[in-house]
């Protein structure tokens, strides 16, 4: 039996749309080459293959192929294992661009290479004292105007410094919730993407539950995913919320007017974001931030907030960052608790002084544990010693300032036994206890005129012992020792000067290099980092992006199969002509 007369026609009709929306998926491609987050389409397709007979004229044992080829969908192409590891290389990248990005704001203070700073301030001192050691220039008062101004320039340079690093510190704050700055934090960000990626999640299965693909929606996504796995460590997982929906155990059925089955299609996936740290204890933990598209409006998606109730730097202890979880959780009923992971810090005073830690990201993950550990770490505090934040910079210039003043005010009261003078002082108290770097300056007395550089001690009655031990004093190392005089007698128990075997002025470059150091090493890393990087984004731009050239083959296969398929026509037009003008005449 003939097959139905326009079945073929059908089957060339089906090919030439399949291969003109390959033309146009193509041409998609291609003018979509330059986007940011596209990603390469396709359109699959399936055989067409009658399980009934099409027509009553048909044979039932009639071989049922031969009807052509049905669009299914558009389709992304993507690989799954790729999003993964970009989205973790790209939590280490961030962690280490933003680490990099303190270190070097913090070099502009410690950097003394190409400017006269805190280490030449005191080689400068050492030369006037050089030149004031001899007897008859102690009580010139143009050279002792000399050592004065020397010291204020010393003291103004760390009190500079200790400005520079809070102001960074302030940065930091700043980088983490965008108080006193006209851009946002990255906890208003985070927040941000969070409400994208839980709309956007919305918007995708409605569109899909009606037939939509909405691939463009989904590449938005992607990029929001990729954003937010350089802030924090995350986990991405698809599902089907089949138990929730009750959707005909996951697949849409599309049916005629008189409910007979036309289609189906399977019923669109949700998405799931998990925040992954770690809790005190070192054990990984997980909080969902992002739950399908589970209730309604913003349920289903979390937020971060931050918390700095003492206010800025008064004490950054006081300061957590607190992310919270869902209204609803993940079988889609209310949950009131709403999970809350609290990123904070609690110091049990000492000594020594213990710092503690409540939970954390992966070592080396996301630019908030970067900020974190700036704010938190000094290096010193124990459980807290493996980073060294803004808070030992602080501490070393404190060190530096208070172990100075110290060995200079014991030296001068040496030496002026009846009215002891003090030449470094808090300049907010002008009392020689409690000095830093950030209060560090010239007594009231010394820049008035009634303090002066002391002369004789009990063991030198030389007129200028003290100034001899002032230069010896600036020569010297400090460990935590005894302090020589000039000619190697105790002079006072130095308890408080540690400087780890430096002299005053080489503290300075000790400092400047543990600082190199560290941003040499975080230099190599964010390098390392982003050569990964790069190569898994050349990975997944060999499989999700465009190229010009497979698009341009793509583009003569599909029109030469475009072409086969018109020729179809042309000869099933031919058949039927015969069939028709042709069939019966024979021997008339």
């Amino acid at each position: 039996m003939v097959r139905a007369t326009f079945a073929g026609f059908t089957t060339a009709v089906s090919a030439l749309q399949a291969n003109q929306k390959r033309l146009d998926i193509t041409g998609h491609n291609l003018s979509n080459m330059n986007t940011p987050g596209y990603t390469r389409q396709a359109l699959q397709v399936s055989s067409v293959n009658y399980t009934n007979p099409i027509s009553h004229y048909m044979n039932g044992s009639e071989v049922a192929v031969g009807f052509g080829v049905h669009m299914d969908k558009v389709t992304q192409i993507r690989d799954p294992y790729l999003d993964i590891q970009y989205r973790n290389q790209m939590d280490k990248s961030g962690y280490t661009d933003a680490m990099q990005a303190t270190l070097d704001r913090l070099s502009d203070v410690f950097d003394e290479s190409s400017i006269e700073g805190i280490h030449q301030a005191f080689l400068n001192i050492r030369s006037t004292l050089e030149n004031e050691h001899d007897p008859s220039k102690v009580h010139d008062p143009i050279f002792e105007a000399e050592l004065r101004s020397r010291m204020q320039t010393l003291t103004n340079l760390l009190n500079d410094a200790y400005r520079q690093v809070e102001e960074a510190e302030k940065v930091e704050y700043s980088k983490l919730d965008g108080r006193g700055t006209n851009e946002q934090g990255s906890v208003q960000q985070i927040n941000e993407i969070l409400r994208q990626i839980g709309s956007l999640n919305r918007q995708i299965k409605q569109n899909q539950i009606f037939g939509q693909q909405s691939l463009e929606l989904m590449d938005e996504r992607n990029v929001l995913l990729d954003e937010l796995s350089s802030y924090i460590p995350i986990e991405v997982t698809y599902y089907k919320d089949i138990d929730y929906d009750g959707k005909d155990d996951g697949i849409i059925y599309d049916r005629d007017s008189k409910g007979n089955i036309i289609g189906k299609r399977d019923w669109p996936d949700d998405l799931r974001v998990e925040m992954v740290y770690q809790d005190k204890d070192g054990k990984t933990q997980k909080l969902t931030l992002v739950e399908g598209t589970i209730g309604s409006k913003d349920d289903n998606y979390g937020k971060v907030s931050f918390t700095d109730d003492k206010g800025y730097l008064d004490n950054p202890s006081a300061t957590s960052l607190t992310f919270e979880g869902l209204t609803y959780g993940a079988d889609g009923r209310p949950n009131p608790k709403k999970d809350k992971v609290e990123f904070s810090m609690e110091i049990t005073p000492g000594p020594p002084d213990i710092a503690e830690v409540q939970n954390h990201f992966a070592d080396g993950s996301g630019s908030i544990q970067s900020s974190l550990d700036m704010l938190w770490k000094d290096g010193v505090t124990d459980r807290i010693t493996d980073k060294r934040g803004y808070g030992y910079y602080k501490a070393e210039l404190d060190t530096l300032a208070k172990s100075f003043a110290t060995v200079i005010n014991e030296i001068n009261k040496q030496g002026t036994q009846g009215d002891p003078h003090v030449l470094l002082v808090d300049k907010t108290t002008d009392s020689d206890t409690g000095i830093t770097a950030k209060n560090i300056g010239i007594s009231l007395g010394w820049q008035g005129g009634t303090t002066h550089i002391g002369t004789s001690t009990d063991r030198n009655p030389d007129m200028n012992a003290t100034v001899l031990n002032l230069l010896e004093a600036m020569k010297a190392t400090y460990p935590n020792s005894n302090f020589l005089d000039k000619d190697g007698n105790p002079l006072f128990q130095d308890t408080d000067t540690p400087l780890e075997n430096n002299s005053f002025a080489d503290y300075m470059n000790h400092v400047s290099t543990i600082l190199a150091n560290d941003s040499y090493r975080n230099a190599t890393n964010l390098k390392t980092n982003v050569t990964v990087l790069n190569g898994i984004q050349n990975s997944r731009d060999s499989v999700s992006g465009v190229s010009l050239d497979e698009e341009a083959s793509n583009m003569m296969m599909y029109m030469s199969a475009y072409n086969a398929s018109s020729r179809l026509m042309t000869t099933l037009d031919q058949a039927l002509d015969v069939l028709i003008n042709s069939t019966g005449v024979v021997g008339r």
